[in-house]
């Protein structure tokens, strides 16, 4: 069995400014190369938190527990060293930056990413075969990032973005939010074309639908701060069709969440 990509273990995070509220309260997670694993739970339950600690933002503290990268504990680690050494977040609302072109701002981010300039001929290279593969044109790379972007062409940055950095790992937290049907399938075709074997996907979801189009090899169910089941894209399909309710009731955790 190949080495695990990501091992969470025991993992308890807080907010940085009120470290009394404890958002995620105990995880264990192995995540492996080639690997798609889903997060999925109700509003408020941790799924945005955990994927933001996993980046290292400085909103949320680590109250205990590893975060192992590659076998390499990243606990303490900022979020640029964890980027530079291969994990990628989306953001679910990516921001919008005018005056800086996608060209400028990707070949930045490729820069520390490889530690190192990249030759020009070199970087429009890639970016014109990874523009390809999400069959876009190149006159989006020549626009500002994310300004005047419609919500699936801001999906589409974030995607073509971690194409170009090829990231050992993709956390891909709600990448499906605001999304009608032709653009959730062109951004999951998107990601799709950019799999790699030696590479792992987080997806934070709220919903089944988009595991039509990626299709996971394991889900777990996040309540509270707990991941409190976890199986295969079967268990997405049970939930899309019950909700929530009779897994919260089965563990008696219907009025811990309701509060």
């Amino acid at each position: 069995m190949s080495e695990p990509i990501l091992e969470i273990r025991d993992l308890k995070v807080s907010i940085t400014e009120k470290p009394d509220i404890q958002i995620i309260k105990g995880i264990d997670l192995v995540i492996r190369p080639g690997e798609v694993h889903t997060i999925m739970g109700p509003n408020g339950s941790g799924k945005s938190t955990l994927s933001s600690a996993i980046a290292g933002s400085p909103t949320y503290i680590v109250d205990s527990g590893q975060i192992l990268f590659k076998g390499e504990d990243i606990t303490a680690l900022p979020a640029d060293e964890r980027a530079r050494r291969g994990i990628f977040l989306s953001f679910q609302y990516p921001t919008t930056i005018p005056g800086v072109t996608m060209v400028n701002f990707m070949r930045e981010a490729l820069k520390a990413r490889r530690g190192e300039e990249v030759p020009a001929r070199e970087f429009l290279g890639e970016l014109r075969e990874t523009l390809a593969k999400l069959k876009m044109g190149e006159e989006f790379a020549r626009r500002y990032v994310n300004d005047g972007f419609s919500g699936g062409e801001k999906k589409r940055a974030e995607i073509l973005q971690m194409g170009l950095l090829k990231p050992d790992l993709a956390i891909l937290d709600e990448t499906d939010s605001g999304l009608d049907v032709d653009a959730l399938r062109t951004v999951s075709e998107g990601v799709n074309a950019l799999r790699r074997p030696e590479q792992g996907i987080l997806l934070i979801t709220h919903y089944e639908r988009i595991l039509n189009y990626i299709h996971p090899d394991f889900v777990h169910i996040l309540v509270a701060g707990r991941i409190v089941r976890s199986g295969d894209a079967s268990l997405a399909k049970q939930i899309e069709s019950e909700g929530y309710d009779p897994i919260l009731k089965e563990l008696g955790l219907a009025q811990e969440v309701s509060a």
